[in-house]
């Protein structure tokens, strides 16, 4: 039986990011960082990804792990996605990020995944990403010039493609307490085990009306790079939420999307499964606020 094996490599146990950034310094294109590892190893094995450098995140202490106060969350970029899951915290106050953790590929996937790694794949179906635009979240950035912030959706450059510098590294993620309350729904081909066909990721907040006076919408896997569907937000922004209107709002965002037909989807069924997730989102958001919690 043939066993593909990893290829050679040096390998690097830093101890503090400073380290990690002048090692990455040092060996520039040929390094790559080790986060939980499940997409990297991956393509190392498949010959997609040949460092001649690894290293390896996890021996930096504080780089894990979820924290929070009366001005929002923290999330160390190296939590595992399990950990997001089985958060109290998280469930009770922000709730589309809990959605996702819980339908996020496999478990013993989840125990390893980080949410950091996950947002830096950049991938298009990337479920984290979604749930943290609409909650407002700000990523965190550590360059050999110091630390920056920037929110979310400003990572992705393309498929794949994220808008980090050779010597920077993901450290944490930030995110808002939220007056509101949210959802994020998928469709995937099978079951728990694959990548997102279509995932829509919605929050709303009521004044003293009951009318909607903050709402975002955001979709994985149905343009280039996850994005804001601002149509459908005006639509619903000002306004009493209803099912009607919800219906509204799927339709708006299913003409904004850009999917594309590959052998895992039609370009139509993706842009309809947007129009229907894009409803039950907000219909599930109205159902949490009118209760309080997850329902």
């Amino acid at each position: 039986m043939f066993i593909r094996r990893l290829p050679k490599f040096n390998y690097h146990t830093p101890s503090s990011i400073p380290e990690a950034l002048e090692l990455l310094s040092v060996h520039g294109g040929d390094a790559k960082l080790l986060a939980g590892g499940t997409d990297l190893l991956v393509a190392m094995k498949k010959r997609a990804s040949v460092p001649s450098h690894l290293i390896n995140l996890k021996t930096i202490p504080g780089l894990s792990g979820i924290t929070a106060d009366a001005k929002g969350m923290t999330l160390g970029a190296l939590t595992p996605i399990a950990e997001i899951g089985r958060s109290v915290l998280v469930q009770e106050t922000y709730s589309p990020l809990w959605d996702a953790a819980r339908v996020m590929a496999s478990p013993q996937i989840r125990t390893l995944a980080t949410v950091g790694g996950n947002l830096v794949s950049a991938v298009p179906s990337a479920d984290m990403a979604p749930p943290l635009m609409v909650l407002s979240a700000q990523v965190h950035i550590t360059g050999l010039s110091g630390e920056r912030a920037c929110p979310v959706e400003s990572l992705f450059a393309g498929p794949s493609t994220c808008t980090l510098g050779p010597t920077d590294i993901v450290t944490r993620i930030t995110i808002p307490a939220p007056r509101g309350r949210g959802a994020y729904l998928k469709v995937m081909r099978r079951g728990a085990l694959d990548l997102a066909l279509v995932g829509v990721a919605a929050y709303v907040s009521l004044d003293a009306k009951r009318v909607c006076n903050d709402v975002r919408i955001a979709l994985g896997a149905v343009a280039p790079t996850p994005i804001r569907a601002v149509a459908a937000e005006s639509v619903l922004r000002g306004k009493t939420l209803t099912e009607s209107l919800a219906l509204e709002a799927g339709k708006a965002a299913g003409a904004e999307c850009r999917p594309i037909t590959d052998i895992r989807a039609t370009q139509d069924y993706r842009r309809s499964m947007v129009e229907v997730l894009t409803k039950r989102a907000l219909l599930q958001t109205l159902e949490r606020l009118n209760k309080g919690g997850i329902q």
